[in-house]
């Protein structure tokens, strides 16, 4: 389950580097601060309590069962893999592994992005092959290289043979004569995905509190925004809405060392336009998210910032620039509910 682009007890996923201080006091009409917060606010958005879909209700049922579908191994042909694999929850939502390991043993591809905040984006996958969180919840699952199920319906009849699946999609879905069908497996992994939303300091900032964020990261904010990294990485995600060819002023390759054959989006549709042409990841917890890119080449936040200053903007940023952009971005790292993102009961007596 395929960036620059975020646990135990309390699990609060902020870096502590990044940490509120408390030292800091409000300035009333800080000419500074007026300016540099308009600036956020013109270029990023809060981020919702919940990811809305026109097309999928949520429902306390719904998000229950796709929970309970994204932690269960049963997902995968020999019982190895789940969703929580590639993407876990205690861990920023990712593997932390350049690519993932498949139901096989094989390694995917690509870097598994973070599924928190997932549902902002309107497109998933490195290439932009899936237009949403319900549309990609299916997709690995039949991926030879990934969860290697065979066909839909061989998974449908495995989870229709089992009375916990029986009880709960016919919950999560009232009135449907044989409500465990794939697609709604798919409404349901989606739906769970639509609550794993990390609210964090800088969403704070921007809603008025000046003190949410040092002086570092609104230096860092500034000249993120000044220096035209925001011209890709903006909206609520941070990024995450948009394609773009990685490596606009020289080959990216040249700066990551990375493997050389993942051409991007043209291994989707073929045209020789679309080389190198990928999703722009939302940097929405970015700093738990290494190693970053779609090929997982880098393990360094600060190294990634340069890469990416180079790369797109043709600008050699210094290491104090890039110290600057990390603290900033540190402060998108957000919190969850430590319930939403424990092992759910019904498979602990599985």
């Amino acid at each position: 389950m395929k960036g620059l682009i975020w646990g135990i007890g309390a699990i609060v996923l902020v870096l502590s580097c990044g940490e509120h201080t408390g030292k800091q006091k409000p300035v009333a009409n800080d000419p500074y601060e007026d300016s540099l917060m308009q600036l956020a606010r013109n270029t990023f958005r809060r981020l919702p309590t919940i990811a809305e879909s026109k097309t999928n209700s949520l429902t306390p049922e719904k998000i229950r069962l796709g929970k309970v579908l994204f932690f269960d191994t049963r997902l995968s042909k020999t019982g190895t893999q789940s969703c929580n694999s590639c993407h876990n929850l205690q861990t920023y939502g990712v593997d932390n592994l350049p690519s993932s390991v498949g139901d096989a043993g094989g390694k995917g591809d690509r870097n598994s992005p973070t599924v928190f905040n997932a549902a902002l984006q309107n497109m998933q996958f490195w290439d932009g092959r899936a237009a949403d969180v319900e549309e990609q919840a299916g997709m690995p699952i039949l991926n030879s290289a990934e969860m290697a199920i065979p066909h839909e319906g061989f998974l449908i009849n495995r989870l229709s043979s089992i009375k916990l699946y029986q009880d709960l999609f016919q919950a999560a879905f009232p009135g449907e004569k044989k409500p465990v069908t794939y697609k709604n497996l798919e409404k349901a992994i989606g739906a769970f995905e639509r609550t794993l939303l990390t609210p964090s300091r800088f969403d704070s900032y921007m809603e008025g509190d000046t003190r949410a964020l040092t002086t570092e990261e609104k230096s860092g904010l500034r000249l993120f925004v000044e220096s035209g990294c925001s011209s890709c990485h903006n909206g609520v995600g941070i990024g995450g809405s948009m394609m773009q060819k990685f490596g606009l002023v020289t080959d990216y390759r040249t700066l990551t060392m990375g493997p050389m054959a993942d051409e991007g989006r043209k291994q989707v549709t073929h045209r020789e336009q679309d080389k190198d042409i990928f999703k722009v990841p939302q940097l929405r917890s970015v700093a738990g998210t290494f190693p970053y890119f779609h090929d997982g080449s880098i393990a360094d936040l600060d190294s990634a910032v340069k890469i990416m200053g180079k790369a797109q903007l043709n600008r050699n940023l210094s290491s104090e620039q890039a110290r600057q952009i990390t603290a900033f971005l540190n402060s998108l790292s957000g919190q969850i509910d430590p319930a939403k993102i424990a092992m759910p009961a019904e498979l602990e007596k599985k």
